[in-house]
């Protein structure tokens, strides 16, 4: 009955935040002609060579050089250097599973290839790890795209007897296509303000304002080994996802009403239409890994009975 108890209340994601990262300065960076604590940049000169450095990873075999690819600005290399998707890569490198902590595969050299900012902070990082196979010799597949951490919101509504999951439709560029998906977002910050930001981005994207209280977080039910977070892409992409849960209750014209509602920051290119399907009918409804993945721990956790009660009178305000 102990451990169902503590299983239920790590569900609870109000108090779940990401470790803070480490300052820039405890990887030490070097300069590759000598001198510690610098980082060494070509000058603006066409013909000189890219920025480059060395970095300090504790289970690397020595220090670890990091290139600029050809073209990429100074400017973006310090940026990418700098950020925190970076930084979050190399700890993740030194962890109980990091692919350094025992030895079997070496990091050589890092290329950096593109930067995208978000205002002022680096959003999207693209790099290459040249990381080898001790025994092998042979090369592991090493391209990243680093996106850092998100949330996603499962939504259920009771109407009448009904249970209702309400989905976003949204163009999606890299597959060419307009998908329907939980409502989510990515986190803006270091801190790791999990359900923060999963209630601010549900506020965006569909108009519902979310108790904080009554979040759930599907993904604390995962064993602590795993990170307690999904995953969707790791063969090329970085991003951690944390699911959450919320359950409401509503009268049919607020379903109605938010059927087709046209919502999201549209000065930031969010052309976003709310969809609101039959739960039952959820799983059929679209191939978002998100959804899916937030249907199999609701599920899982129904069935081992480790799931919070809906609170009592908890209804979704518009």
């Amino acid at each position: 009955m102990a451990a169902a108890t503590r299983a239920a209340q790590c569900l609870l994601g109000f108090s779940r935040r990401a470790p803070p990262l480490p300052p820039l300065a405890s990887l030490l960076i070097s300069r590759l002609s000598g001198g510690a604590g610098a980082v060494c940049m070509a000058s603006s000169d066409a013909a000189a060579p890219q920025p480059s450095a060395t970095v300090a990873v504790p289970g690397a075999a020595g220090p670890v050089r990091v290139v600029a690819a050809p073209g990429l600005p100074e400017a973006d290399f310090r940026k990418a250097m700098d950020s925190a998707l970076f930084r979050r890569w190399l700890e993740n490198l030194q962890t109980e599973k990091g692919l350094l902590t025992y030895g079997k595969l070496s990091l050589t050299q890092i290329l950096i290839q593109g930067v995208d900012m978000f205002g002022e902070r680096v959003g999207f990082l693209k790099f290459k790890a040249d990381i080898v196979d001790e025994e092998t010799k042979a090369k592991v597949p090493g391209i990243v795209f680093a996106r850092g951490l998100a949330v996603a919101v499962l939504i259920l509504l009771e109407s009448k007897g009904q249970t209702y999951a309400v989905l976003t439709e949204q163009a999606r560029v890299p597959i060419g296509k307009f998908m329907l998906e939980l409502p989510a977002g990515m986190l803006d910050d270091e801190k790791g303000d999990f359900v923060g930001t999963a209630v601010r981005e549900v506020e965006e994207e569909t108009g519902i304002k979310l108790n904080l209280e009554d979040m759930v977080d599907l993904t604390a039910l995962l064993d602590p080994t795993t990170g307690c977070r999904m995953f969707p892409s790791p063969g090329g992409c970085d991003e951690e996802i944390g699911l959450f849960l919320y359950r409401g209750r509503v009268d049919e014209e607020t379903i109605n009403a938010l059927q087709g509602k046209e919502t999201g920051l549209r000065e930031h290119g969010e052309l976003i239409k709310l969809r609101v399907v039959p739960y039952s009918q959820l799983w059929r409804s679209t191939a978002d890994a998100k959804a899916l993945s937030a249907i199999a721990l609701y599920e899982m956790a129904k069935k081992e009975g480790i799931l919070p009660l809906p609170p009592r009178g908890s209804l979704a305000n518009l």
